[in-house]
């Protein structure tokens, strides 16, 4: 297997494939596995802007990853993860502009998301033709760029805080909503070492 051959094969498998069960003892870490299938999302997406040929099965791992996996993330930061931190934040950890604007971008990140979730169907539909066109490049450009800016503040504000704020009773509370958010059984462990 070529260098290409496997890139495409670790984004397709990135991109299908969800953070195993046991992740749900550690969410924070769970969340930050799924960061990860977003960055190789965003590079996804960069790549079917740039045209090239058609490949079915990544735009169909891609379709895959927006239609489930990536709504279900939002979901999971906007009911839990950021009124927990807002619960738990002190005074001077000043974080309530930081995940306001995260809010407010995954309000734009749905809308972008459908209209997204349009082109990836339609494409499937169609064997790629005309795959993306000139609109649909724009709008992948600028949802991998948002979201990529997205992910840095994330990363290195939002999951450091929630890793010194929230308790193992929050923790624990976390793993269990996402889990059953995706009708997966909680594995049960008390083990939540976010380390």
């Amino acid at each position: 297997m070529n260098r290409h051959e496997e890139a495409r094969a670790t984004a397709i498998m990135a991109l299908k494939t969800p953070p195993p069960v046991a992740q749900f003892l550690t969410p924070l870490q769970y969340i930050l596995t799924d960061h990860f299938r977003q960055r190789t999302l965003c590079q996804v997406m960069e790549e079917f802007a740039e045209g090239g040929a058609f490949d079915e099965d990544k735009v169909g791992a891609a379709l895959h990853f927006m239609m489930s996996d990536f709504s279900l993330h939002v979901i999971d930061e906007e009911e839990d993860l950021f009124p927990l931190l807002r619960q738990r934040a002190m005074p001077e950890d000043d974080i309530e502009e930081v995940l306001d604007d995260l809010s407010a971008e995954h309000a734009t990140d749905r809308t972008d998301a459908d209209d997204i979730t349009g082109i990836l169907r339609d494409a499937i539909e169609t064997g790629g033709k005309g795959f993306p066109g000139a609109d649909g490049s724009e709008w992948l450009r600028r949802f991998a760029k948002n979201e990529r800016r997205h992910l840095i503040v994330e990363n290195a504000i939002v999951m450091p805080l929630a890793r010194a704020r929230l308790s193992a009773a929050d923790l624990r509370s976390l793993g269990r909503r996402m889990a059953a958010r995706r009708g997966i059984e909680y594995p049960g462990k008390v083990d939540v070492d976010q380390s």
